[in-house]
């Protein structure tokens, strides 16, 4: 008798092991309303995913085909966000700052659980420590982390580190970031003060050399240096001016004349011709005074991004969807606003088998609700706005694994 039992309990598992085998998805999203950019999408439909890649957007997908179902109702799905400024070189290297130092955040901590999938580091490593980003953070992270190695060998170190123009060396940087094209997705320049246009070149020719774009965090120069010239004759097309919507208290040339609150006619013009502009919140570079008539005279962000390191987390800037939020607020639509933070910056940084759903896809996937109520979102200087909806993850999938379920949305929560 015992035997028998063991051969029944034998063939149970066998068929219960082989239904596991044979479901044609490893999850299926039901019934949200799916925007996706790139493929034009704005409909209610199903999303299914098996062995981490999209296999098929379409209303209809049967949940008994899927090992696991995550119920989407009145939600929206999109492609994983993509916040292209963040500061996630950290360590615990003293007078390091954003550079293996104590600034930088983990980011599998701060990704997730606001909808981002992909973040791109912005500045902490230059060519003298890249290969301990690579094994420190990106190698151990859940996040698919990617670099904007700086132009200054050792990195976004601060201080006088930022200032040395003699270890702003294109060459070397232009070479080490092809050595490792699969983690960097360009360079960035950052901090400096001097009034002094070499930096800014050293940067550009780096990026001319790797044939990738380039960040520009720009000002402190005193007097200040021109803008127009910067965004007219020293960046190229591709090339990103970020922190787009900052005042920082004359140090550098702001988009929107403050005393008249117009936007300079040439910055229109910059963006015509292929300069992107990328929010970059953190914790002291955006002002609505910027942005709100930015917006008004039809300056949108290109891409949306935090600017995400230990001084910003927790001030006006919470997280990307925070930021998401505040655009939405001023009159971004839905679905520009995801565009922005998706198919843009994928396009951004040459990294096109993100932010998008098309089938064969990476499978990563947010999945979000727009909360109802009574908000008030503010900046850097105490400029209140009342908001009547902000948006929240619930889900987070990345290469087809559930990485952050709010309220267990996702049945089976774990699959066994």
């Amino acid at each position: 008798m015992k035997k028998i039992y063991a051969l029944l309990g034998f063939f149970f598992l066998s068929a219960t092991l082989l239904a596991q085998q044979e479901k044609s998805y490893d999850i299926l999203i039901t019934g949200g309303r799916v925007i996706d950019p790139k493929n034009n999408t704005d409909a209610i439909a199903d999303v299914a995913i098996k062995s981490g890649k999209i296999v098929k957007v379409a209303p209809g997908l049967n949940p008994a085909d899927a090992r696991q179902v995550v119920n989407a109702k009145g939600l929206m799905v999109t492609p994983g966000l993509i916040d292209i400024h963040g500061h996630v070189f950290h360590g615990t290297q003293e007078d390091h700052y954003l550079s293996d130092g104590l600034s930088a955040l983990p980011p599998d901590g701060f990704t997730f659980r606001a909808g981002v999938t992909t973040i791109v580091d912005c500045g902490g490593a230059g060519w003298r420590n890249l290969s301990t980003f690579r094994k420190n953070v990106i190698g151990s992270s859940k996040t698919r982390v990617l670099s904007f190695m700086n132009i200054v060998g050792e990195g976004m170190r601060g201080g006088k580190y930022e200032q040395d123009v003699n270890d702003m060396d294109a060459a070397i940087t232009a070479k080490t970031a092809i050595e490792n094209k699969d983690i960097v997705v360009g360079f960035k320049l950052a901090h400096f003060s001097g009034h002094d246009w070499r930096p800014t070149e050293r940067v550009t020719e780096a990026g001319r050399l790797a044939g990738m774009p380039v960040i520009i965090d720009f000002g402190g120069a005193s007097p200040t240096l021109s803008i127009e010239e910067l965004f007219m004759k020293k960046l190229r097309p591709g090339d990103i001016y970020t922190h787009a919507y900052a005042a920082l208290d004359g140090t550098r040339e702001t988009i929107v004349d403050e005393k008249t609150s117009v936007l300079k006619p040439f910055v229109l013009a910059a963006q015509k011709r292929g300069i992107i502009f990328d929010v970059g919140y953190g914790g002291a570079s955006f002002n609505f005074t910027q942005a709100i008539p930015a917006l008004k005279a039809g300056l949108y962000p290109n891409t949306i991004s935090t600017d995400l390191h230990t001084g910003s987390m927790n001030t006006s800037m919470k997280s990307q969807i925070d930021v998401m939020s505040k655009f939405m607020l001023m009159g971004m639509s839905l679905p520009a606003v995801i565009h922005a933070s998706t198919w843009k910056p994928a396009q951004v940084i040459n990294r096109t088998e993100l932010g998008h759903l098309s089938p064969g896809a990476e499978a990563d996937v947010t999945v979000l609700r727009i909360r109802k109520g009574e908000f008030r979102f503010y900046d850097k200087t105490g400029y209140f706005i009342p908001g009547k909806e902000r948006l929240e993850c619930e889900v987070t999938i990345k290469g087809g694994q559930v990485m952050y379920d709010m309220n267990g949305l996702t049945k089976p929560i774990y699959v066994k």
